[in-house]
């Protein structure tokens, strides 16, 4: 079992930054990509962001060049780095680990973004 614990999350106006942090634990050996997910109020939770374990990142096109995505393996610990922050950002953000087939996900962290 692997258990993830997002911090980091709050309130925010628009173009400023806030960063995420998720860290695991558990049975951390063998995680391979890791990714961040939101769901905005009445509307489905969306990837925003993923790292594999090489470190190769992508970004959904709503975040790229605003939010940055990084990994410290030593830490088992995955960051989301949001900046140029707005409105449209708002949401709960959750933190995934893929497992030898199986995803984990934290329990979420509300971020608000207002005007």
């Amino acid at each position: 079992q692997v258990q993830l614990v997002e911090s980091g999350g709050g309130w925010g106006q628009a173009g400023e930054s806030l960063r995420l942090a998720c860290a695991a634990a558990g049975s951390v050996v063998g995680i391979s990509s890791m990714a961040w997910f939101r769901q905005a109020p009445g509307k489905q939770r969306e990837v925003v962001a993923e790292i594999s374990s090489e470190s190769d990142t992508d970004y959904s096109e709503a975040v790229k060049g605003r939010f940055t995505i990084s990994r410290d393996y030593a830490k088992n610990t995955v960051y989301l780095q949001m900046d140029s922050l707005n409105p449209e950002d708002t949401g709960v953000y959750f933190c995934a680990a893929s497992r030898r087939g199986t995803t984990y996900w934290g329990k979420g962290t509300l971020v608000t973004v207002s005007s």
